[in-house]
């Protein structure tokens, strides 16, 4: 192999490299020296040889030991934890703080080893709440993590970053992405039909807090998910090895599709509020105590005609996940190396406008106002109605005018 002995002549010290010099330099004795040197030679060759070959084998296995687990996978997820998505037309202004959640109820979840859902291996900062709600158009979330600031502009895996994870196919499971059995090299969208699961990451290692990212003219204009401005990209996958931008895969590129999120974030140690520029980086002091803020929105239903986004219906569930990565002790996180908030799928309750969309005293007020209106009509109709019997049945007496005899 070229590449193998290509190694090995790069690893080989300067000292086994052989000179220039004449035969006549050498005596028998030193040419028996020689031949034992070149068999010492050989052998250390061979031994980099097997060297290099286990390296290269470690190297080639290396992205995918890092989505697999360190033995057999088992999950006891919370079968009855949820999270609700009420009717609360407009509420929400997409900007990454929090204010405007603070009436909405959310769902509280530890957040534990994506590959190893252990307790011992919690997240100690604290735990994520996870908050939604829609408008009858789009849908929004609104994300609550405990955790130091940590921010390197320009480095995302220096920085928090967060994912959604929606079912789209009815054969895909939270395990293993999708879990479509295909390699990286047979994955499709026909051999993997079924398996389709919808993904929005962000890493903030671009994004100014409160700013919008996502969906963008430019790269929507080329029909993709990214975002070169922020990444906050929509992403299909079938398994951990096969995910793509939407309108990106193995089969090639479809101009359609688009990034269909927007989102912003926010750190509640951040003391201005009117705004942030970049020149402003990193935004306040390394290691500040506080709570992180995610908010995404997007619509409802999409024009995806690529079976790579969810589409969300009034009053049906859907199947959802999230997972939170962060610079433990300032190291940069890793692919896999991520938080979630479940082993399983989580369900997601989208309620319709007619139900419990509407506030008890919204519904008491319009009862209250159409019981006002119905007492008013009824007298003025009983009023109008008196007046004309009134007038049907008094008498009508004509005055006696006498005639006066002008004659």
């Amino acid at each position: 192999n070229n590449s193998i002995l290509t190694a090995v002549e790069i690893c080989l010290p300067f000292d086994f490299e052989w000179s220039n010099s004449s035969e006549k330099d050498f005596d028998k004795k030193s040419n028996r020296r020689q031949s034992a040197a070149e068999t010492n030679l050989l052998r250390r060759i061979e031994m980099l040889q097997l060297l290099v070959v286990a390296w290269l084998l470690i190297c080639g296995t290396e992205t995918v030991v890092s989505h697999q687990e360190s033995g057999e996978w088992s999950c006891e997820s919370d079968s009855e934890i949820q999270v609700m998505a009420d009717f609360r037309p407009g509420l929400i202004t997409l900007d990454g703080h929090n204010d405007d959640w603070k009436d909405i109820d959310g769902s509280e979840f530890p957040l534990r080893p994506a590959l190893d859902p252990d307790a011992d291996h919690e997240y100690d900062a604290g735990k994520m709440t996870v908050k939604a709600l829609h408008d009858g158009r789009d849908i929004y979330f609104m994300l609550e993590i405990d955790g130091n600031y940590a921010y390197d502009k320009g480095e995302n895996n220096k920085c928090p970053s967060v994912a959604l994870m929606f079912q789209i196919g009815d054969q895909a499971t939270y395990h293993r992405m999708g879990g479509c059995k295909e390699g990286t090299d047979s994955c499709t969208s026909k051999a993997c039909r079924g398996f389709e699961v919808d993904i929005m990451h962000f890493s903030i290692g671009n994004a100014i807090p409160g700013r919008l990212y996502g969906g963008n003219p430019i790269d929507n204009g080329e029909g993709n998910g990214g975002d070169r401005f922020g990444h906050l990209v929509d992403i299909y996958a079938w398994n951990p090895h096969c995910r793509y931008l939407d309108g990106l895969g193995p089969s090639g590129n479809d101009s359609s599709a688009q990034n269909d999120w927007h989102g912003a974030w926010w750190h509640s140690s951040f003391t201005t509020q009117s705004g942030y520029v970049e020149e402003d980086s990193p935004y306040t002091r390394d290691g500040q105590k506080g709570t992180y803020y995610f908010e995404f929105s997007r619509p409802l239903r999409t024009m995806d005609r690529l079976q790579q986004d969810v589409q969300f219906t009034l009053g049906s569930p859907a199947k959802m996940s999230v997972a939170f990565w962060y610079p433990m002790d300032s190291k940069p996180w890793h692919g896999s190396g991520h938080y979630t908030i479940s082993c399983d799928w989580i369900p997601l309750d989208i309620s319709s406008g007619s139900s419990s969309g509407l506030t008890a005293s919204t519904v008491k007020g319009s009862s209250d106002g159409t019981s006002i209106s119905a007492i008013v009509m009824s007298m003025i109709s009983l009023v109008v109605s008196g007046f004309i019997a009134y007038r049907l049945y008094s008498p009508r007496n004509v005055p006696f005018t006498p005639m006066e005899n002008n004659l």
